[in-house]
Parts: C-alpha cells; sequence; structure tokens
C-alpha cells in the first residue's frame, strides 16, 4: 500500500477513524525532508508484517489542511502522527527516521513503544537544560542548521553579538518542547534564558537589540 493523499478534513477525519493503525504525515511542498519521509513510510507500508496488520499511511499538507495541524499543534514539518480510532496514539516531531521506523512498528503489531531507560523528573530536566549554559536558546534545529526562520534569525542576533551560548533543539525531544511551554509559560519558541531566567522569544530580543539591551542582558 503506498502513502495515501489526503486533500481534505474529511478525507483526514474518515481515514484516521480506521481500529487499525493510521499514519499521518503532515508535510509541505518546500520542506526539503519531507519526500524523505514520505520515502520512509512507503517502504513500511511494504513491510509484509505492516501489510499483514492492516496499517494504512497517509500524508497531508500541513499548510492547506491549517484547521487540522492546529488541532494536532503541527508547527514544523515534518510531522508524522500515529491514530488508532479517531485518537492520536503517538508521534514524532522532525525528520526522524528511526523514531518513526520504531513507532510505527511497535503499534502496528499492537505493542508499546520500546521502553528507553529511566529519565529525570521533567522538572528537573528542563531546569538542568535551562542552567547548562549562562546563555541558553531553546529553538528548532541547532545554531548550524536552525530549522525554522524564526530561529535562524535570533541566532544570527546572536552570532553578532560574540557572546557565548549553547543551544537545544527541541525538536529531538517532545517531552522538553511541551513541557518548558508550561514550565516558564511561554507559547512559542525559539525562547533564550539567561542565568536560568527566561528573557523572551525573537521579539523581544529584537526589542532590546533596537534599544541597546541586548548584550548588558547576556552578560550581566
Amino acid at each position: 500500500m503506498s502513502v495515501i493523499k489526503l486533500e481534505t478534513a474529511d478525507n483526514f477525519v474518515n481515514f484516521i477513524g480506521s481500529p487499525q493503525l493510521t499514519v499521518v504525515h503532515f508535510s509541505t511542498d518546500w520542506a526539503e525532508q519531507c519526500p524523505q519521509i514520505t520515502a520512509v513510510l512507503e517502504e513500511l507500508s511494504a513491510l509484509p508484517e505492516i501489510k499483514s496488520s492492516g496499517s494504512k499511511f497517509g500524508a497531508c499538507d500541513a499548510e492547506g489542511l491549517s484547521e487540522i495541524s492546529l488541532k494536532y499543534k503541527v508547527d514544523s514539518v515534518p510531522t508524522v502522527i500515529l491514530f488508532k480510532n479517531g485518537a492520536q496514539v503517538d508521534r514524532v516531531d522532525g525528520a526522524d527516521v528511526s523514531q518513526i521506523t520504531s513507532k510505527v512498528k511497535a503499534q502496528s503489531l499492537g505493542k508499546s513503544a520500546p521502553v528507553t531507560t529511566a529519565k529525570l523528573p521533567l522538572k528537573e530536566r528542563l531546569e538542568a537544560l535551562i542552567n547548562r549554559h549562562k546563555v541558553m536558546i531553546f529553538m528548532k534545529g541547532d545554531r548550524q542548521k536552525p530549522r525554522c526562520g524564526f530561529s535562524r534569525t535570533l541566532i544570527e542576533i546572536m552570532n553578532e553579538t560574540g557572546v557565548p551560548y549553547d543551544t537545544f533543539d527541541i525538536l529531538t525531544d517532545e517531552e522538553v518542547r511541551q513541557g518548558l511551554k508550561e514550565y516558564s509559560d511561554w507559547p512559542t519558541y525559539p525562547q533564550l534564558y539567561v542565568k536560568g531566567e527566561l528573557v523572551g522569544g525573537l521579539d523581544i530580543i529584537k526589542e532590546m537589540k533596537a534599544n541597546g539591551e541586548l548584550e548588558s542582558t547576556l552578560k550581566e
């Protein structure tokens, strides 16, 4: 079975209503990594054990079906969401082929995803990450390869200051990505922290730069 194109909201709703696993790739024409993920899903759909499970694979335009993307909190592409009986059972944000493969195989065979080693409680993890460097940026991608325009602009501003900083790619850890929004009561990315305290997002950093306050804040 190939990857089915879901062109309307009705197509999407009908598709994910199956009791068997349905896998939806939220993509756009302009994102370079999306064709790679579609190819991965094509390969998975052809595996005998997945074909026999009745699992189905689809793809939708994240911008064309913006209401669906908003409902499922898809704010970057590629994003792959796994459904059963119309309910989300798992997801992978970003082009993490190994995670997509393992989660699709686990869910299609009716098993839970492999249990990972014990982690610190989320609050402790967040506090450790926030304080990993005096100046810490949580963003999509990293300083070498930002994966959204807002993150890219912030990195350009930071590089102009010459102040040392570290980054964390939120696309690599969904728990951190969602948890930090609640922890700091700040719903969007990128986020900049100095000495463990939230300074703000891109708009605030731009404003501080324009007012001549940014470098002194970063160096305090």
